[in-house]
């Protein structure tokens, strides 16, 4: 009986050559070369801020303001300034956050391309360029000139409202298109209509996506100082009222500082950009979590 060979099956692979072995190790030391390289800037921006805000980073300069306390004083606070703060970003969220998911999910499951479609996707991409500084211009022009309303936290909201929602419906659009087709689809063909597909289909599928891009929208607006000083001025006293008057934020308390060449003022201004980027640091973990008990298990 003769023997019989056996044939290599179709799909195997023989041994890697030595020359591609090489290209491996040489591109994959070239990806963690790039990556330390990139940590570079990260890592000396928060050694930096680390070492010099942490001098005035107590009790002290979190429950107090500086109504009444000169640039050269030691002692004042930055109370007033985070209340602003956390007041502004919260009301543009409310404001930004709907409508810009709702104009993302247009967008993806509504537009199929049409003319609409085409012409709000091109009108975001022309307010992702937009500077800060326009969006504060125009709440200037609108808000307070024409409308006749004064300075307020309100009218720093807006602003951060406008460069907000562009790039939270961006990150939201491109969130959607992962989702797989295929989940629509078994869900159309249980009878599910499509606002229901959406809602508790799509939508809890893309939420650790939607929730990372609403982060980076909080965290570019809550650092925009050029359009607050244009829309809530300027004030060292406590106001927790945001429809009336003008009203403190960290940006603009830094910039206040910084300016000052007083020492006590420029460690102020380090430690309110140290509670600025531990700040948005909380809530980009406090939104991971969330994220992460509201994301579909598979199971």
């Amino acid at each position: 009986m003769s023997s019989l060979t056996t044939p290599s099956r179709p799909g195997s692979l023989g041994s890697i050559s030595l020359g591609r072995k090489v290209k491996d190790k040489v591109v994959q030391g070239l990806v963690y070369l790039a990556f330390l390289l990139a940590l570079i800037p990260l890592v000396s921006v928060l050694w930096t801020v680390v070492g010099n805000g942490a001098k005035r980073l107590d009790a002290d300069f979190l429950n107090h303001s500086m109504n009444g306390v000169s640039g050269r004083d030691t002692g004042g606070g930055a109370y007033h300034a985070i209340i602003g703060t956390l007041e502004q970003v919260a009301i543009a969220s409310l404001i930004a956050v709907p409508i810009a998911v709702l104009t993302a999910i247009y967008l993806v499951e509504y537009g199929g391309g049409g003319r609409l479609a085409r012409v709000v996707s091109f009108f975001v991409d022309v307010m992702t360029g937009i500077p800060s500084i326009v969006a504060g211009l125009f709440v200037l022009a609108l808000w307070l000139l024409t409308l006749d309303f004064g300075f307020s936290g309100l009218a720093g909201a807006l602003s951060l409202t406008i460069l907000m929602i562009p790039t939270v419906v961006r990150a939201t659009e491109e969130m959607l298109k992962l989702v797989p087709n295929e989940l629509r689809e078994a869900s159309y063909a249980l009878g599910v209509p499509r606002w229901r597909t959406i809602l508790f289909v799509v939508v809890p599928t893309a939420l650790t996506g939607m929730i990372t891009g609403i982060m980076l929208a909080v965290a570019r607006v809550m650092g925009e100082t050029a359009p607050l000083l244009l829309t809530i001025f300027f004030t060292k006293a406590i106001n927790t009222d945001p429809l009336s008057g003008p009203q403190g934020s960290l940006p603009t308390f830094i910039w206040e500082q910084a300016k000052d060449p007083s020492q006590n003022s420029i460690d102020r201004a380090w430690t309110g950009a140290l509670v600025l980027i531990l700040i948005i640091m909380l809530l980009n973990l406090v939104a991971r979590i969330i994220a992460g008990r509201r994301a579909p298990t598979g199971r």
